[in-house]
């Protein structure tokens, strides 16, 4: 099972996970790079008061070059597209808040960049009420949004998106057809971002505005009710896959934490591998219940066959053609296709 496994671009690391994979009641999934590219573009750009779109955009790119998140790298990317004549002063200093955004030095004064949600924690003057408004209208429209504030002054926000992955309902709607009737999505992006990429997908459980020690809490709450499966891409997400019955990585895109952490990576970072992974496990098991009642059947028969008469010779032959038979069976794997 675990050669098949590897054939059809799926690691598992040992009999353990790949035997867990077959009794699973629920699926976590995070959002960013597992049901969506990971490839998030910027979509809108509001400055606010005075504030230019250029300033805006020139300050966000500085500090967002710190940064190697993909967020980070599309603010980035766009910056350099639309900025005319100089480029981004170099930010220093770059410091995360976790799950909330970043905060960074430009010519000496504080930029915090992030989600609404960081400016009612740091120091300084509370989000206006027409750029909240904004973010809120923006969420709404399952965009993911970063609030740009240099020093006292806040420059606006950006609004990115990402899509979800090319096939992904697919998969989805074929994992409830074998059988995984509960499907989540947990993510650290705002809940009306989640909700907005749940709709989509046909997911009905979604939960966002969770920090890793969060996603960790409801794995293990969801672990108590079900064996539960969570699938991953990045450092956030491997103690939530420590804390799961199988941790599953996207491969390809796939941090090293997060590899080092998972049970299974899918190693084409294609999620159309994990119905084939959940049905291969299931086969084997079966497989091996067949092979153990083939096995403790035919030694149940020899040993009272041989007590009242039957010679040694056609014993042992019998013997060794169920092992042979043992063998052939499970061989089948190898063949075994969704």
């Amino acid at each position: 099972g675990v050669a098949r496994a590897g054939q059809g671009g799926v690691l598992v690391k040992g009999g353990g996970p790949l035997e867990q994979l077959g009794r699973l009641g629920a699926l976590a999934f995070d959002k960013t790079g597992t049901l969506t590219d990971g490839k998030p573009r910027v979509t809108d750009v509001h400055p606010h008061g005075d504030v230019s779109e250029a300033e805006l955009l020139r300050v966000a790119s500085a500090v967002e070059q710190l940064s190697d998140h993909p967020l980070a790298e599309a603010v980035v990317r766009y910056g350099q597209e639309h900025i005319d004549g100089r480029p981004p002063q170099a930010a220093t200093d770059l410091e995360s808040i976790t799950g909330r955004g970043i905060r960074a030095s430009l010519g000496g004064i504080p930029v915090h960049v992030g989600k609404d949600a960081l400016f009612d924690e740091v120091d300084g003057p509370s989000l206006p009420d027409a750029l909240r408004k904004t973010v809120e209208s923006l969420e709404s429209e399952g965009r993911t949004t970063m609030v740009v504030r240099k020093g006292e002054t806040y420059l606006g926000v950006i609004g990115l998106a990402d899509t979800p992955r090319d096939g992904a309902a697919d998969v989805l709607d074929r994992l409830r057809k074998i059988g995984i009737r509960r499907m989540i999505i947990i993510s650290g992006d705002n809940q009306r971002v989640v909700d907005a990429v749940a709709k989509e997908l046909g997911i009905d459980e979604a939960r966002g505005d969770l920090l890793p020690d969060d996603k960790v809490e409801t794995i293990q709450r969801l672990n108590r009710e079900h064996d539960v499966a969570m699938v991953g891409d990045g450092v956030n997400d491997a103690p939530a896959m420590a804390n799961a019955t199988v941790g599953i990585a996207m491969g390809a895109a796939g941090s090293d934490v997060a590899l080092e952490t998972a049970d299974v990576a899918l190693m084409a970072d294609d999620l159309g591998h994990l119905p084939f992974a959940v049905g291969l496990s299931r086969q084997t098991s079966r497989i091996i219940r067949q092979n153990l009642w083939l096995a403790l059947g035919m030694v149940a028969f020899l040993v009272p066959a041989t007590i009242f008469g039957l010679q040694i010779g056609p014993a042992v032959v019998l013997h060794e053609g169920s092992t042979l038979l043992v063998v052939g069976n499970a061989l089948r794997l190898l063949k075994y296709s969704t």
